[in-house]
């Protein structure tokens, strides 16, 4: 497969010869390429799993999965006779099919040679069309959707845990399937775990589980692959109101009740805005920090970094964003991860939404304007093609590069762009229409601008015009018309640090005791890239920054210190290190200390410590930024 740097020329040349066809109706034959996965050996146009039913022991000691998966087959093609899988590092052990009541028949089956990105295609020949397929399998001690904590690794401290992570392709490296967003399946399943600990899954857990060491499970609603998921743990359950609440482990329990109780009053305000909850529970379930991601939108189960409980709900925004999924991602699924901003876009546009009903506009806004520099700030370092709302084929390339804040934060300001154009109660409306339409499938980008034109454009046909639609989608950067957030409250941090910075006023000076995680965010921002050491000293002693458990704050201020020469704060910032795995807090981090020969020495002396208790998501890209 061609290799990034090659081929990203021409595939800006070709999408941006692509937008005017994607003004035609998502029917055309040209336009149904948009929808093939190029990051799936598997061939969906020709037979799809329609039901998938897994049998799974836990081993810890082995650090592996074991059992079958039973794969219900709907073939799409009458001269079909294999099936291909996507699997990563797997061990088959035998393949078995069935027609009807009938016996099971053994079925001839190879593994192609492995891709460093993408495993090997398991196929699967057969003389007849099956109904259904069983693979007997185990995977890898190093499969790189689980993660298997010691216990010294939990909060607890007494009993082992696993959790897995299988955006964007890594539930292959745990079940073999058809391993794309484009394929939608119901599933059930039996876990087998010691008896002391539970099991949970994105399906329907009870929220009284007997410790029997055998869970069962059913996701009734059809989800693709990567929101596949499987926690183990010795876990308990505490109500927020009677269709959601928390899972954590019991030390961790009572800090986030308190912290997401208006979780419930999340879900009434989507409800309100875009339609009924359709997974019926939305419970939540704290991780250890080692998770790389802040969350992850598992239906029914939304996976949680304990780094936004941090006492004052200031991180909550975390919830209102794996909540939103339920509406659109999980709802409504972009087809192949090119297409991305489908969910992230429309999830962070939601997201605000949320936010601004629960907390008002100033806190919706202040989220926003960071939200806003930060991407204005990665697109300076980034290859055109990677700036684009509707991203180009990605071949060769692993799909976790696409989770740039560009399909997140550039796809929900052209979704703010298109309120204020249309106005929030036809907007509002529309998405609605929207979600229902789409309900339960997968898209792409082609059939989302196609409705766009149909249902929204059609009705105000002056109030976008092509030129400013196609800027928004296929041209990189951010459109010189696009209206930028503000907020009066950081108008005021800013005058404060500019005062500060000038020596007009002392660090215990500023008027911080009010400020939200947001103002202390935006102040640390908008310093200089480096100060006098005497600079952070004083801020230190007057606010305590090292050493803070705040994870927006550190990731910021660790930085800072590092390029300012205040090693007084490497021992707080090696404790964040060792204790923190997730991605986004630890890297920035990292970066700054690799910019040095010996920050560089000094992270990678950190790293060795921590890596073990680092998900193989972080741990990868620390390894990367750090040479490794």
């Amino acid at each position: 497969m061609p290799q990034p740097s090659r081929v990203i020329p021409l595939l800006v040349a070709g999408l941006l010869n692509l937008a005017p066809a994607l003004q035609a109706a998502s029917t055309d034959p040209a336009l149904q390429q948009r929808q093939l996965d190029e990051h799936s050996y598997a061939q969906p146009e020709r037979v799809r799993i329609s039901d998938m039913a897994l049998d799974l022991r836990v081993d810890f000691d082995s650090r592996t999965l074991s059992g079958s998966v039973d794969l219900q087959l709907d073939w799409r093609e009458r001269g079909a006779r294999e099936l291909v899988l996507d699997t990563r590092d797997l061990s088959i052990e035998r393949v078995l099919g069935r027609r009807g009541d009938g016996g099971w028949r053994r079925l001839d089956f190879s593994l192609d040679p492995a891709d460093p990105i993408f495993g090997s295609a398991l196929r699967i020949r057969m003389k007849r069309q099956y109904e259904v397929v069983r693979i007997r399998y185990s995977t890898s001690p190093q499969a790189s959707g689980l993660q298997w904590l010691a216990p010294s690794m939990t909060a607890g401290g007494s009993q082992p845990f696993l959790f897995s992570q299988s955006q964007a392709i890594h539930a292959r490296s745990w079940v073999p399937l058809q391993d794309t967003p484009g394929v939608r399946y119901t599933y059930s399943a039996i876990v087998r775990t010691p008896p002391q600990l539970v099991a949970l899954m994105s399906a329907d857990n009870p929220v009284s589980p007997v410790r029997n060491g055998r869970y069962v499970f059913r996701m009734a609603q059809p989800i693709p692959s990567y929101l596949m998921a499987i926690a183990v743990g010795d876990l308990a359950f505490a109500p927020i109101s009677a269709r959601s609440g928390i899972w954590a482990e019991p030390s961790m329990l009572e800090a986030a009740l308190a912290e997401f109780e208006d979780t419930e009053r999340m879900i009434e305000v989507t409800e309100a805005l875009y339609g009924p909850y359709r997974w019926e529970r939305y419970d939540l379930l704290i991780l250890p920090p080692s998770f790389p991601f802040g969350g992850m939108e598992n239906p029914r189960l939304s996976f949680i970094t304990p780094t936004v409980i941090v006492g004052d709900k200031s991180l909550v925004s975390l919830i209102a964003h794996e909540l939103a999924h339920s509406w659109s991602g999980n709802l409504v699924t972009n087809a192949s991860w090119k297409d991305i901003w489908l969910n992230e876009g429309f999830t962070s546009y939601v997201e605000t939404r949320i936010i601004e009903s629960l907390f008002g506009v100033e806190r919706a806004q202040m989220e926003t304007v960071i939200e806003q520099a930060g991407l204005r700030r990665d697109i300076a370092g980034m290859e055109p093609a990677d700036q684009l709302i509707v991203l180009p084929p990605l071949p060769g390339r692993d799909p976790d590069d696409a989770l740039s804040s560009v399909p997140y934060i550039k796809g929900a300001w052209f979704l703010s762009f298109l309120e204020q154009r249309f106005g929030r109660d036809e907007f509002d409306a529309f998405l609605r229409a929207y979600f229902d339409h789409f309900a339960f499938q997968s898209i792409d980008s082609s059939q989302f601008i196609a409705y766009l034109r149909e249902h929204l454009i059609a009705s105000q046909p002056e109030a976008i015009s092509e030129a400013e639609l196609q800027a928004w989608l296929f041209e990189s950067g951010i459109p010189e018309f696009a209206v930028a957030a503000t907020s009066s409250r950081f108008a005021a941090v800013d005058a404060a640090r500019a005062r500060f910075l000038a020596g007009a006023l002392a660090a215990a000076d500023l008027p911080a005791s009010e400020w939200t995680t947001q103002e202390w965010v935006h102040f640390l921002e908008g310093m200089p890239e480096s100060v006098e050491g005497s600079v952070l000293v004083s801020l230190d002693e007057a606010h305590r920054m090292t050493g803070t458990g705040n994870g927006e704050i550190a990731m910021r201020w660790y930085p800072l210190a590092e390029r300012s020469g205040y090693f007084e704060a490497r021992p707080a910032m090696a404790a964040f290190l060792k204790q923190v795995g997730r991605r986004k807090l630890v890297m920035p981090v990292y970066t700054a200390l690799a910019a040095s020969p010996e920050g560089l020495e000094f992270a990678r002396e950190v790293f060795e410590l921590a890596r073990p208790g680092y998900h193989p998501i972080t741990a990868t890209s620390v390894a990367a930024a750090l040479g490794r």
